[in-house]
């Protein structure tokens, strides 16, 4: 659900602050006021197209902020990047985006250079993340973008949802996985046999070369530095007798020079109590100092150089290399590379090797697969055909009462082409589905997308809302240019529809129609204002008196006249509250 919206210099907005509630509110004004405007900036603010021309005359930046009541969803305890997100809970755990009290702030921002930017919280996201998650939370229908019944990949989930087959549909996506990936390692092992024994016995060789060699995990890095160590023996050597001179080995060495400047200091201590803490530091540092002098020397006495050593070494890590020239990326690799050959290998020898019969073990699992994927999927088609019925008779019932008596709807299901299971089938089964729609009678049936009147478009969405208003997710519905070319009784029907499809989601409505308008919860009203040079549009909420001088003003064009005040009290008192 919208909670609240802050418009600045967008368009005709110099600044706006709108609260919203539940139900059904309708946004209200003069043509031209700029109600789409309004509109325009929700859009933005969900992924829409950002361009320079939005910003408002004068100013150097845009911005649309909003905040968001997202339901408490159920999110599946694994998700991976290649899972669809079912829900906005869902995809806000995949972008590891944090929720406070069941609410996202959404903001997005445009300045003069042409650059957009935008947030989800405080997590900045891309305009296609953007337009992926506020697809969760809001549907604009009418003129502008984010229509998803729109989208023919849609048209199926939602058929699915009115079906009550979505849990059916996802198991059955994830057994065609298993069948895809069975058969594609049934052509990977389908190969000729001279080939498949050349691959064995190189396999068979690595399994061989590599055992034999008996590395340990990180050896070349261990050896590396020991050769290093035993390469640079001389000087090492040079620098630690160095060392051991300069800090121990005569009276003017450091640790002999410190030994007297801390007796001279426990002296002075003895004499003046202020330098007590300097005498302790100066004591703690010999102490550390004389222990660092004893561990140089142990280590100069240590140094042994061996050149049968620096050969074994030598002739390890050339070992190491040869074997990783072969059976990793490079000889730079990590040696966890050569592990992971020897691990396939093993692997392939096991399925390839003389007497297995592992090209049969997969026949005969596809087979078995592909025969449920195929009961499966005409299970899932029948199902869906069902529905299909129903759901053209609810459709073109609730177009009729809404002014569309001509219009006809059907879900148009066919059967995906091809002549075997692996042609004609595919993730989610064996149909393809795609609402069509008829606008007048004797006209053949087309697509959904092709309708070109906004109003119809609206009224098509507004009574798929309404049947598919148990099943579907998203939160807050918006429609646009509902009214175009309807009055009397169909606006009435409209209205009427637009409260009871309120009952279960936040509704937001454009209208120039007084009887719809009536049945709203909430009103909005949008005003152009002039001021020298500068118009501006602003939009507030209106209730009481304001309201009914709105009503009135839709009625019939003028808000003063006491018939037209008289009339709008009677509708708001018989529809909706004052």
């Amino acid at each position: 659900m919208l909670e609240d919206l802050t418009i600045k210099d967008f368009a005709l907005i110099d600044y706006d602050y709108l609260e919203f509630k539940e139900g059904f509110t309708v946004l209200s004004g003069e043509t031209g006021a700029g109600k789409s405007i309004l509109i325009g900036a929700l859009s933005f603010l969900l992924g829409g197209k950002a361009e320079v021309s939005q910003i408002r005359t004068g100013k150097k930046e845009a911005s649309v902020c909003g905040t968001f009541v997202i339901k408490s969803e159920k999110v599946r305890d694994v998700l991976t990047e290649e899972d669809e997100p079912l829900n906005s809970c869902e995809w806000l755990k995949m972008h590891g985006i944090e929720v406070e009290n069941n609410r996202v702030l959404l903001r997005r921002f445009i300045k003069d250079t042409g650059k957009s930017s935008a947030w989800i919280n405080d997590t900045p996201v891309t305009r296609n993340e953007l337009s992926q998650f506020s697809s969760f939370l809001v549907d604009i229908h009418g003129q502008h973008e984010h229509q998803s019944l729109m989208k023919v990949l849609e048209h199926r989930k939602y058929l699915d949802a009115r079906a009550g087959i979505s849990g059916d549909v996802e198991l059955f996506t994830k057994k065609y996985a298993e069948l895809v990936s069975k058969r594609k390692e049934l052509e990977n092992y389908s190969m000729s046999d001279s080939e498949r024994l050349r691959n064995l016995d190189m396999m068979t060789f690595a399994v061989k070369e590599i055992s034999e060699a008996k590395l340990k995990k990180d050896e070349d890095v261990s050896l590396e530095d020991e050769q290093t160590r035993l390469v640079s023996y001389e000087k090492i050597y040079s620098d630690i007798v160095s060392i051991n001179q300069m800090m121990n080995d005569d009276e003017k060495s450091v640790v002999s020079l410190l030994k007297k400047i801390r007796r001279d200091a426990s002296h002075l201590a003895e004499l003046d109590k202020s330098v007590s803490d300097l005498d302790s530091r100066l004591e703690s540092a010999f102490y550390e100092l004389s222990d660092v002098a004893d561990e140089f020397c142990n280590y100069q006495n240590s140094l042994v150089f061996d050149q049968n050593r620096l050969q074994q070494v030598e002739d390890r890590l050339s070992l190491i290399y040869n074997l990783k020239k072969k059976y990793a990326s490079s000889i730079n690799a990590p040696l966890s590379e050569v592990f992971d050959y020897l691990e396939n290998a093993q692997h392939y020898i096991e399925e390839n090797g003389e007497g297995n019969n592992y090209k049969e073990k997969l026949e005969s699992e596809i087979k078995k697969l592909e025969k449920d994927v195929l009961i499966s999927a005409e299970n899932l088609s029948k199902k869906r055909k069902e529905t299909a019925g129903i759901l053209n008779t609810e459709v073109n019932e609730i177009l009729s009462k809404l002014g569309m008596k001509g219009t006809r709807f059907e879900v148009s299901i066919k059967q995906k082409s091809g002549t075997d299971l692996q042609q004609n089938c595919g993730p989610y089964g064996k149909d393809d589905i795609e609402f069509m729609i008829s606008a007048n009678p004797g006209n053949p049936l087309l697509p959904l997308a092709k309708i070109a009147s906004g109003g119809e478009l609206s009224r098509v969405m507004l009574a798929l809302k309404t049947i598919f208003a148990q099943t579907d997710s998203v939160d807050t519905l918006i429609f646009d240019e509902i009214d175009t070319g309807i009055g009397g009784e169909v606006a009435v029907a409209v209205g009427s529809h637009l409260k009871n499809l309120a009952k279960k989601r936040q509704i937001f409505c454009i209208t120039h129609l007084a009887s719809i308008a009536v049945y709203a919860d909430n009103q909005i009203k949008i005003e152009k204002t002039v001021s020298g040079e500068i118009t501006s549009s602003n939009v507030h909420v209106i209730e009481g008196e304001e309201r009914v001088s709105e009503i009135a003003r839709m009625l019939s064009g003028d808000a003063n006249t006491e018939q037209s005040l008289e009339h709008a009290r009677l509708l708001l008192s018989k529809y909706s509250k004052i």
